[in-house]
């Protein structure tokens, strides 16, 4: 049995692989694939607009808002918010690698400010407390850094429009869409495979810049298509929908949010009891998405062993982000208890053998 805690692409659950296996060699009774039918198609219409109308549903997201399905990852969006958003002016939260890059491409466009930033101490901590410029056309923030294992679990209060990226947090928790001008991410941890970016976004915010912006980057060639203006990631869309179908069946978006701190407790509890391990993330700041993870510093050396103690025991995916090392235990919504529990009976094992 493997166990996967990879951080992106990531596990998906078991139904969602077979529904997308299956349409992969029959899709609907037609006799093609999905990796071939026509996007223009009726079938196909009916998969996109089931998955905008679920996600608008579990999500709770209110009228006057739209939902895309995107190509170019969440990094496609560091650049798209800035064209559709910064005029003069805007505000970023730098919580990690991707704010940082998210901030990067910003600065091609208008004034950037820092209002916080947690790298002097390497990323292990929400900022709180910061002023926000209230002449900023927008605060961005990250809401989970997977490098880190840091989330911040609440939806800002801020004085100007809010754009978030939820690449990795997104439908793991209940989100007050209402507080948000434009909500994206990478769909490849709890949505989808590789390949599709999601964008929640208010209508009414756009077309306020004065720049001209080219046709596939303006967010209301999107919105006017209905994620057709181009030939959107067709298998990618299916295996969304059959994701969020399983997120409705199984509490919806609140049963995802009690499975996760679920999780989370379990590993946390054994992360912080073992005598040979210790958590990274401050804990007002952890994550329930990304779990990191150290040997302590007297253990260091047996860092190499115990990922193949882990790998022999069937745990995929636990290797640390190269940037910072460790371990990062990916617990989204389609990791289960047993996965969990199976990681934790490993560091128990390896703990009473060294």
């Amino acid at each position: 049995m493997k166990y996967n805690f990879n951080a992106g692409p990531s596990a998906l659950p078991q139904e969602v692989v077979k529904a997308t296996a299956d349409a992969c060699l029959d899709f609907n009774g037609t006799g093609l694939s999905i990796m071939e039918i026509g996007h223009r198609t009726k079938d196909f219409q009916a998969v996109i607009d089931e998955a905008m109308a679920l996600f608008k549903e579990l999500l709770q997201i209110p009228e006057g808002y739209s939902v895309l399905f995107l190509g170019g990852g969440a990094s496609l969006e560091f650049c798209m918010v800035p064209y559709n958003f910064l005029e003069r002016k805007a505000a970023y939260l730098n919580t990690g690698v991707w704010a940082s890059k998210a901030m990067k491409e910003a600065k091609l466009f208008g004034e950037v400010v820092e209002v916080a930033s947690s790298a002097d101490k390497n990323f292990t901590y929400i900022p709180q407390g910061f002023a926000i410029p209230e002449d900023a056309d927008y605060l961005h923030i990250t809401t989970n850094n997977t490098i880190y294992g840091t989330e911040m679990r609440y939806d800002l209060d801020s004085p100007v429009p809010l754009i978030a990226d939820m690449s990795s947090d997104i439908l793991s928790r209940p989100v007050d869409v209402s507080k948000y001008a434009l909500i994206y991410g990478g769909a490849q941890k709890n949505i989808s495979m590789a390949g599709l970016a999601f964008v929640i976004v208010k209508d009414e915010l756009l077309g306020k810049v004065s720049r001209q912006i080219p046709t596939m980057l303006d967010y209301r060639t999107h919105v006017k298509e209905g994620s057709m203006f181009n030939t959107p990631p067709v298998v990618p869309i299916y295996t969304a929908l059959q994701t969020l179908k399983w997120i409705k069946a199984n509490g919806g978006v609140q049963g995802m949010a009690e499975r996760a701190q679920q999780r989370a407790k379990v590993l946390y509890d054994e992360i912080d009891r073992n005598r040979l391990f210790q958590g990274t993330a401050r804990e007002d700041s952890r994550s329930l998405m990304n779990i990191t993870f150290v040997l302590k510093d007297e253990y260091k050396d047996l860092q190499d062993k115990f990922l193949a103690f882990a790998s022999e025991k069937g745990l995929v995916g636990i290797k640390g982000h190269r940037l910072v090392g460790g371990f990062r235990a990916s617990s989204y919504n389609a990791m289960t208890m047993e996965g969990i529990n199976a990681l934790v009976a490993c560091m128990q094992e390896f703990e009473k053998q060294n």
